[in-house]
Protein backbone atom coordinates (compact mmCIF):
# COMPACT_ATOMS: atom_id res chain seq x y z
CA UNK A 1 0.00 0.00 0.00
CA UNK A 2 1.14 3.57 -0.75
CA UNK A 3 1.90 6.40 1.31
CA UNK A 4 0.27 9.53 2.13
CA UNK A 5 2.42 13.21 1.56
CA UNK A 6 2.39 12.90 5.92
CA UNK A 7 3.79 9.82 5.85
CA UNK A 8 6.32 10.36 3.14
CA UNK A 9 7.42 13.25 4.88
CA UNK A 10 7.47 11.10 8.61
CA UNK A 11 9.43 8.57 7.42
CA UNK A 12 12.13 10.97 5.42
CA UNK A 13 12.42 13.09 8.90
CA UNK A 14 13.04 9.47 10.78
CA UNK A 15 15.36 7.99 8.40
CA UNK A 16 12.87 4.95 7.53
CA UNK A 17 11.56 3.83 4.19
CA UNK A 18 7.95 3.84 5.21
CA UNK A 19 6.11 4.36 8.24
CA UNK A 20 2.63 3.31 8.88
CA UNK A 21 -0.49 5.04 10.66
CA UNK A 22 -0.45 4.56 14.49
CA UNK A 23 3.50 3.95 14.60
CA UNK A 24 4.89 6.23 16.93
CA UNK A 25 7.81 8.15 15.33
CA UNK A 26 10.17 11.07 16.78
CA UNK A 27 11.03 13.05 13.34
CA UNK A 28 13.62 15.42 12.92
CA UNK A 29 12.36 18.92 12.83
CA UNK A 30 12.88 21.12 10.01
CA UNK A 31 11.57 24.42 11.72
CA UNK A 32 10.57 25.31 15.14
CA UNK A 33 8.46 28.25 15.77
CA UNK A 34 7.39 30.22 18.80
CA UNK A 35 6.05 34.13 19.02
CA UNK A 36 5.11 35.71 22.05
CA UNK A 37 4.83 32.35 23.70
CA UNK A 38 8.58 31.92 23.40
CA UNK A 39 9.37 33.46 26.87
CA UNK A 40 7.24 30.31 28.61
CA UNK A 41 9.56 28.10 26.40
CA UNK A 42 12.98 29.93 27.40
CA UNK A 43 11.56 28.65 31.18
CA UNK A 44 11.22 25.01 30.51
CA UNK A 45 13.99 24.56 27.95
CA UNK A 46 16.36 26.56 31.00
CA UNK A 47 14.88 24.07 33.46
CA UNK A 48 16.34 21.01 31.41
CA UNK A 49 20.14 22.35 31.86
CA UNK A 50 19.42 22.78 35.84
CA UNK A 51 21.96 20.58 38.01
CA UNK A 52 24.00 20.29 35.14
CA UNK A 53 27.14 21.59 33.47
CA UNK A 54 26.05 21.21 30.29
CA UNK A 55 26.09 24.72 27.92
CA UNK A 56 22.91 26.74 27.69
CA UNK A 57 22.57 26.26 23.81
CA UNK A 58 19.59 25.21 21.05
CA UNK A 59 19.99 22.24 19.19
CA UNK A 60 20.71 24.41 15.60
CA UNK A 61 19.96 28.39 16.02
CA UNK A 62 18.87 28.39 12.11
CA UNK A 63 15.94 26.20 12.36
CA UNK A 64 14.20 28.15 14.97
CA UNK A 65 12.08 31.24 14.31
CA UNK A 66 10.59 33.37 16.48
CA UNK A 67 7.96 36.48 15.93
CA UNK A 68 6.04 38.91 17.96
CA UNK A 69 2.61 38.85 16.91
CA UNK A 70 0.25 38.85 19.46
CA UNK A 71 0.53 41.50 21.24
CA UNK A 72 2.51 44.22 19.23
CA UNK A 73 3.27 46.87 20.44
CA UNK A 74 3.41 45.74 23.83
CA UNK A 75 0.57 46.81 25.49
CA UNK A 76 1.61 46.39 29.25
CA UNK A 77 5.10 46.03 31.28
CA UNK A 78 4.50 42.29 31.47
CA UNK A 79 4.55 41.48 27.82
CA UNK A 80 7.41 44.47 27.27
CA UNK A 81 9.09 42.36 30.11
CA UNK A 82 8.66 39.08 27.95
CA UNK A 83 9.60 40.48 24.89
CA UNK A 84 12.70 42.13 26.21
CA UNK A 85 13.63 38.32 27.77
CA UNK A 86 12.85 37.01 24.16
CA UNK A 87 15.37 39.75 22.51
CA UNK A 88 18.23 38.87 24.91
CA UNK A 89 17.51 35.04 24.55
CA UNK A 90 17.81 35.24 20.62
CA UNK A 91 21.07 37.11 20.98
CA UNK A 92 22.56 35.18 23.38
CA UNK A 93 21.51 31.61 20.78
CA UNK A 94 22.03 32.97 17.60
CA UNK A 95 18.61 33.03 16.52
CA UNK A 96 18.75 34.91 12.96
CA UNK A 97 15.34 34.13 11.99
CA UNK A 98 13.20 36.46 14.56
CA UNK A 99 11.01 39.24 13.86
CA UNK A 100 10.79 41.98 16.30
CA UNK A 101 8.64 45.13 16.04
CA UNK A 102 9.86 46.70 13.12
CA UNK A 103 7.56 47.96 10.14
CA UNK A 104 9.57 46.07 7.79
CA UNK A 105 10.25 42.90 9.42
CA UNK A 106 7.18 42.47 11.51
CA UNK A 107 3.58 40.32 10.74
CA UNK A 108 1.96 37.12 11.81
CA UNK A 109 4.11 33.78 12.28
CA UNK A 110 2.30 31.74 10.04
CA UNK A 111 2.71 34.83 7.31
CA UNK A 112 6.10 35.57 7.97
CA UNK A 113 7.62 31.86 7.95
CA UNK A 114 6.18 31.56 3.66
CA UNK A 115 6.80 34.48 2.41
CA UNK A 116 10.64 34.58 4.15
CA UNK A 117 11.17 30.77 2.71
CA UNK A 118 11.48 29.22 6.27
CA UNK A 119 9.02 26.61 5.00
CA UNK A 120 9.84 24.52 1.98
CA UNK A 121 7.54 21.21 1.04
CA UNK A 122 8.38 18.02 3.07
CA UNK A 123 9.37 19.76 6.22
CA UNK A 124 8.43 18.78 9.43
CA UNK A 125 7.16 22.40 11.32
CA UNK A 126 6.68 22.48 14.60
CA UNK A 127 5.05 25.50 16.45
CA UNK A 128 3.71 26.99 19.86
CA UNK A 129 0.25 27.87 18.54
CA UNK A 130 -2.39 25.54 17.24
CA UNK A 131 -2.45 27.21 13.82
CA UNK A 132 0.49 26.26 12.34
CA UNK A 133 -1.20 23.87 10.29
CA UNK A 134 -1.06 26.88 7.79
CA UNK A 135 1.94 25.34 6.92
CA UNK A 136 0.85 22.61 5.28
CA UNK A 137 -0.06 24.87 2.37
CA UNK A 138 3.56 24.53 1.04
CA UNK A 139 3.44 20.89 1.50
CA UNK A 140 5.55 20.36 4.82
CA UNK A 141 3.69 18.94 7.60
CA UNK A 142 3.56 21.60 9.92
CA UNK A 143 1.38 20.69 13.79
CA UNK A 144 0.91 23.03 16.97
CA UNK A 145 2.81 21.67 20.29
CA UNK A 146 3.30 23.53 23.73
CA UNK A 147 5.62 25.09 25.72
CA UNK A 148 7.46 21.99 27.06
CA UNK A 149 7.47 19.87 23.79
CA UNK A 150 9.23 23.01 22.10
CA UNK A 151 11.90 23.30 25.03
CA UNK A 152 12.38 19.55 24.35
CA UNK A 153 12.87 20.15 20.40
CA UNK A 154 14.92 23.33 21.14
CA UNK A 155 17.28 20.77 23.00
CA UNK A 156 16.83 17.69 20.51
CA UNK A 157 15.77 18.81 17.34
CA UNK A 158 13.68 15.91 17.38
CA UNK A 159 9.70 16.01 17.99
CA UNK A 160 9.10 13.52 20.95
CA UNK A 161 6.05 10.51 20.48
CA UNK A 162 4.52 11.91 17.39
CA UNK A 163 1.83 9.44 16.01
CA UNK A 164 1.71 8.57 12.30
CA UNK A 165 -1.74 10.03 11.67
CA UNK A 166 -4.36 8.84 9.34
CA UNK A 167 -5.54 11.35 6.77
CA UNK A 168 -8.46 12.57 5.15
CA UNK A 169 -8.50 13.26 1.79
CA UNK A 170 -10.61 16.20 0.57
CA UNK A 171 -11.41 16.86 -3.24
CA UNK A 172 -12.51 19.86 -4.26
CA UNK A 173 -13.68 20.46 -7.73
CA UNK A 174 -15.14 22.69 -10.27
CA UNK A 175 -14.64 26.76 -10.48
CA UNK A 176 -15.95 29.13 -7.74
CA UNK A 177 -18.54 31.51 -8.43
CA UNK A 178 -17.51 35.31 -7.73
CA UNK A 179 -17.59 36.69 -4.05
CA UNK A 180 -16.75 32.47 -3.15
CA UNK A 181 -13.78 31.91 -1.83
CA UNK A 182 -10.99 29.57 -0.19
CA UNK A 183 -12.40 30.45 3.46
CA UNK A 184 -15.88 29.87 2.02
CA UNK A 185 -14.50 25.90 1.43
CA UNK A 186 -12.92 25.59 4.41
CA UNK A 187 -16.00 26.95 6.50
CA UNK A 188 -18.16 24.85 4.28
CA UNK A 189 -16.18 21.63 5.31
CA UNK A 190 -15.53 22.13 8.86
CA UNK A 191 -19.49 22.54 8.96
CA UNK A 192 -19.69 19.47 7.14
CA UNK A 193 -17.49 16.93 9.35
CA UNK A 194 -17.94 18.86 12.42
CA UNK A 195 -15.39 20.61 14.85
CA UNK A 196 -14.34 16.75 15.82
CA UNK A 197 -14.49 15.52 12.66
CA UNK A 198 -10.83 15.26 11.97
CA UNK A 199 -9.21 14.82 15.56
CA UNK A 200 -6.00 13.69 15.06
CA UNK A 201 -5.72 13.27 11.87
CA UNK A 202 -4.55 14.77 8.60
CA UNK A 203 -6.06 16.82 5.95
CA UNK A 204 -5.02 16.65 2.72
CA UNK A 205 -6.57 18.45 -0.28
CA UNK A 206 -6.92 17.30 -3.65
CA UNK A 207 -8.66 18.73 -7.19
CA UNK A 208 -8.75 20.99 -9.69
CA UNK A 209 -10.45 23.80 -7.47
CA UNK A 210 -7.20 23.67 -5.09
CA UNK A 211 -5.18 23.03 -7.85
CA UNK A 212 -5.98 26.21 -9.34
CA UNK A 213 -5.75 28.45 -6.18
CA UNK A 214 -2.75 30.24 -5.40
CA UNK A 215 -0.99 29.85 -1.96
CA UNK A 216 -2.67 32.54 -0.24
CA UNK A 217 -6.08 30.92 -0.80
CA UNK A 218 -4.16 27.26 0.33
CA UNK A 219 -2.86 29.27 3.50
CA UNK A 220 -6.15 29.60 4.58
CA UNK A 221 -7.64 26.17 4.01
CA UNK A 222 -4.56 24.82 6.31
CA UNK A 223 -5.08 27.49 8.71
CA UNK A 224 -8.41 26.54 9.35
CA UNK A 225 -7.82 22.79 8.89
CA UNK A 226 -7.23 22.69 13.26
CA UNK A 227 -10.80 23.98 13.56
CA UNK A 228 -12.33 20.64 12.30
CA UNK A 229 -9.46 18.75 15.31
CA UNK A 230 -6.93 17.96 12.59
CA UNK A 231 -3.36 17.89 13.45
CA UNK A 232 -2.04 19.67 10.33
CA UNK A 233 -3.49 20.36 7.18
CA UNK A 234 -2.07 20.04 3.52
CA UNK A 235 -1.60 20.50 0.00
CA UNK A 236 0.82 18.51 -1.98
CA UNK A 237 3.48 20.74 -3.38
CA UNK A 238 3.30 21.29 -6.86
CA UNK A 239 3.75 24.25 -9.92
CA UNK A 240 2.13 27.03 -7.86
CA UNK A 241 4.23 26.12 -4.58
CA UNK A 242 7.32 26.41 -6.69
CA UNK A 243 6.35 29.73 -8.13
CA UNK A 244 5.51 31.41 -4.69
CA UNK A 245 8.75 29.94 -3.26
CA UNK A 246 10.80 30.93 -5.99
CA UNK A 247 9.10 34.44 -6.80
CA UNK A 248 7.49 35.91 -3.47
CA UNK A 249 9.78 34.22 -0.96
CA UNK A 250 13.38 34.32 -2.98
CA UNK A 251 13.87 30.82 -2.42
CA UNK A 252 16.62 29.41 -5.30
CA UNK A 253 17.50 26.20 -4.10
CA UNK A 254 16.16 23.18 -5.65
CA UNK A 255 12.42 22.12 -4.04
CA UNK A 256 11.53 18.16 -3.65
CA UNK A 257 8.02 18.18 -4.25
CA UNK A 258 6.26 15.54 -2.07
CA UNK A 259 3.46 13.84 -3.42
CA UNK A 260 1.04 11.22 -2.11
CA UNK A 261 1.51 7.87 -4.10
CA UNK A 262 -1.48 6.75 -6.49
CA UNK A 263 -2.10 3.80 -3.93
CA UNK A 264 -1.98 5.77 -0.76
CA UNK A 265 -4.65 4.98 1.78
CA UNK A 266 -6.86 6.98 3.28
CA UNK A 267 -9.25 6.37 6.48
CA UNK A 268 -11.57 8.66 4.39
CA UNK A 269 -13.03 10.60 1.14
CA UNK A 270 -14.66 14.13 1.46
CA UNK A 271 -15.78 15.76 -2.01
CA UNK A 272 -17.00 19.02 -2.47
CA UNK A 273 -18.41 20.36 -5.58
CA UNK A 274 -16.77 24.24 -5.82
CA UNK A 275 -19.79 25.14 -8.45
CA UNK A 276 -22.55 25.00 -5.65
CA UNK A 277 -21.03 26.93 -3.06
CA UNK A 278 -22.50 29.90 -1.86
CA UNK A 279 -20.58 32.65 0.93
CA UNK A 280 -20.63 30.26 4.20
CA UNK A 281 -20.65 32.02 7.33
CA UNK A 282 -19.74 30.45 10.44
CA UNK A 283 -22.45 31.94 13.62
CA UNK A 284 -21.81 31.54 17.24
CA UNK A 285 -20.36 29.84 18.95
CA UNK A 286 -19.29 27.12 16.76
CA UNK A 287 -16.81 27.20 14.06
CA UNK A 288 -19.11 24.25 12.45
CA UNK A 289 -22.18 26.36 13.54
CA UNK A 290 -22.19 27.33 9.43
CA UNK A 291 -24.79 28.13 7.65
CA UNK A 292 -25.23 29.86 3.88
CA UNK A 293 -25.89 33.30 3.99
CA UNK A 294 -29.01 33.09 2.82
CA UNK A 295 -29.78 31.86 6.00
CA UNK A 296 -28.43 35.07 8.13
CA UNK A 297 -27.90 37.70 5.79
CA UNK A 298 -29.72 41.00 7.40
CA UNK A 299 -28.06 40.57 11.09
CA UNK A 300 -26.78 44.01 12.79
CA UNK A 301 -22.97 44.31 12.61
CA UNK A 302 -21.61 46.42 15.03
CA UNK A 303 -17.57 45.60 13.96
CA UNK A 304 -16.01 44.38 10.60
CA UNK A 305 -12.40 42.96 11.13
CA UNK A 306 -10.67 42.10 7.81
CA UNK A 307 -6.79 40.64 8.92
CA UNK A 308 -4.99 37.96 10.92
CA UNK A 309 -3.44 34.96 9.70
CA UNK A 310 -6.55 33.38 7.59
CA UNK A 311 -7.67 36.46 5.89
CA UNK A 312 -4.45 39.67 6.00
CA UNK A 313 -2.69 38.74 2.99
CA UNK A 314 -3.24 40.61 -0.22
CA UNK A 315 -5.46 39.11 -1.78
CA UNK A 316 -7.63 40.05 0.83
CA UNK A 317 -7.39 43.25 1.06
CA UNK A 318 -7.81 43.88 -2.98
CA UNK A 319 -11.08 42.15 -2.80
CA UNK A 320 -12.05 44.20 0.10
CA UNK A 321 -11.05 47.38 -1.43
CA UNK A 322 -12.50 46.44 -4.88
CA UNK A 323 -16.00 46.48 -3.05
CA UNK A 324 -15.44 49.06 -0.71
CA UNK A 325 -14.45 51.63 -3.57
CA UNK A 326 -16.64 54.84 -3.58
CA UNK A 327 -18.61 53.19 -0.75
CA UNK A 328 -18.85 54.19 2.57
CA UNK A 329 -18.91 52.17 5.75
CA UNK A 330 -22.40 51.83 7.77
CA UNK A 331 -22.54 55.16 10.27
CA UNK A 332 -23.21 52.52 13.22
CA UNK A 333 -20.54 49.91 11.76
CA UNK A 334 -16.35 50.19 12.35
CA UNK A 335 -14.24 48.29 9.97
CA UNK A 336 -10.39 47.37 11.27
CA UNK A 337 -8.14 45.73 8.98
CA UNK A 338 -4.79 44.42 9.97
CA UNK A 339 -2.71 43.18 7.41
CA UNK A 340 -1.24 39.90 8.17
CA UNK A 341 2.61 41.02 7.58
CA UNK A 342 4.69 44.56 7.25
CA UNK A 343 5.69 43.14 3.48
CA UNK A 344 1.88 42.94 2.58
CA UNK A 345 1.19 46.51 4.44
CA UNK A 346 3.86 48.41 2.08
CA UNK A 347 2.85 46.48 -0.86
CA UNK A 348 -1.08 47.25 -0.05
CA UNK A 349 -0.25 51.28 0.24
CA UNK A 350 1.59 51.10 -3.04
CA UNK A 351 -1.44 49.76 -5.18
CA UNK A 352 -3.78 52.19 -2.79
CA UNK A 353 -5.71 49.75 -1.36
CA UNK A 354 -5.38 51.27 2.12
CA UNK A 355 -6.52 54.81 0.60
CA UNK A 356 -9.54 53.22 -0.54
CA UNK A 357 -10.60 51.46 2.77
CA UNK A 358 -9.92 54.41 4.53
CA UNK A 359 -11.53 56.91 2.14
CA UNK A 360 -14.46 54.62 2.76
CA UNK A 361 -14.24 54.50 6.38
CA UNK A 362 -12.19 51.99 7.63
CA UNK A 363 -8.88 52.38 10.06
CA UNK A 364 -5.72 50.66 9.10
CA UNK A 365 -3.97 48.90 12.23
CA UNK A 366 -0.25 47.57 12.17
CA UNK A 367 0.07 44.15 11.19
CA UNK A 368 0.05 41.81 13.64
CA UNK A 369 -2.92 39.76 15.09
CA UNK A 370 -5.15 42.49 16.36
CA UNK A 371 -8.71 41.77 17.89
CA UNK A 372 -8.49 37.49 16.76
CA UNK A 373 -7.58 37.01 20.44
CA UNK A 374 -9.10 39.96 21.72
CA UNK A 375 -6.33 40.72 24.32
CA UNK A 376 -4.86 43.95 22.40
CA UNK A 377 -6.98 45.68 20.15
CA UNK A 378 -10.89 45.73 19.08
CA UNK A 379 -12.00 44.15 22.13
CA UNK A 380 -16.05 43.96 21.71
CA UNK A 381 -18.96 45.96 24.13
CA UNK A 382 -21.43 44.13 25.99
CA UNK A 383 -23.99 42.70 23.21
CA UNK A 384 -22.39 43.89 20.50
CA UNK A 385 -21.57 41.70 17.08
CA UNK A 386 -18.90 41.43 14.73
CA UNK A 387 -18.04 40.19 11.19
CA UNK A 388 -14.60 38.36 11.03
CA UNK A 389 -12.39 36.88 8.38
CA UNK A 390 -10.63 34.97 11.65
CA UNK A 391 -10.19 31.72 12.42
CA UNK A 392 -12.55 31.23 15.80
CA UNK A 393 -16.21 32.62 17.13
CA UNK A 394 -15.77 30.70 20.58
CA UNK A 395 -17.74 32.94 23.49
CA UNK A 396 -15.03 35.72 24.35
CA UNK A 397 -13.14 35.27 21.31
CA UNK A 398 -12.67 38.92 20.55
CA UNK A 399 -12.25 39.82 24.59
CA UNK A 400 -16.13 39.63 26.09
CA UNK A 401 -18.31 36.84 26.47
CA UNK A 402 -21.45 39.33 26.14
CA UNK A 403 -20.61 39.65 22.78
CA UNK A 404 -21.01 37.48 19.66
CA UNK A 405 -18.42 36.88 16.51
CA UNK A 406 -19.40 35.54 13.21
CA UNK A 407 -16.80 34.15 10.61
CA UNK A 408 -16.69 34.73 6.42
CA UNK A 409 -14.59 35.92 4.16
CA UNK A 410 -13.10 39.51 3.17
CA UNK A 411 -15.99 39.71 0.46
CA UNK A 412 -18.39 39.31 2.84
CA UNK A 413 -16.77 41.23 5.42
CA UNK A 414 -16.88 44.46 2.86
CA UNK A 415 -20.07 44.06 1.69
CA UNK A 416 -21.67 44.46 4.98
CA UNK A 417 -19.40 47.03 6.46
CA UNK A 418 -20.90 49.02 3.53
CA UNK A 419 -24.72 48.09 4.63
CA UNK A 420 -24.00 47.69 8.36
CA UNK A 421 -25.54 44.01 8.13
CA UNK A 422 -24.51 40.88 6.90
CA UNK A 423 -24.70 41.12 3.34
CA UNK A 424 -24.29 38.72 0.37
CA UNK A 425 -21.58 40.55 -1.96
CA UNK A 426 -23.28 39.16 -4.82
CA UNK A 427 -25.75 41.77 -4.21
CA UNK A 428 -23.37 45.09 -3.76
CA UNK A 429 -22.74 46.94 -7.15
CA UNK A 430 -19.19 47.64 -7.78
CA UNK A 431 -17.66 51.07 -9.10
CA UNK A 432 -15.50 51.36 -11.19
Amino acid sequence: MGQTVVQKILAKACGLDKVAVGEIVEPKVDLAMSHENGALVINQFKEIYEGTELPVKVWDPSKIAIIFDHRVPAESSKTATNQMKIRNFVKEQGITKFHDIRGDRMGICHQILPENGYVRPGYVVCGTDSHTTSHGALGAFAFGIGATEMASVWTLGTALNVPVPPTIKVIVTGKLNQFVEAKDIILYLIGKISSEGANNKVIEFHGDTIKNMNISGRLTLCNMAVEAGATSGIVPADEETQKYLKFVAGVQDDIDLVTPDEDAEYDSIVEIDANTLSPQIACPHTVDNVKPIEEVSGITVNQIVIGSCTNGRLEDLKTAADILKGNKVAEHTRMLIFPASGKIYQEAMKLGYFNTLMEAGAVVANSGCGPCLGIHQGALGDGEVALSTTNRNFKGRMGNPKSEVYLCSPAVAAASAIMGFITDPRKIQLND
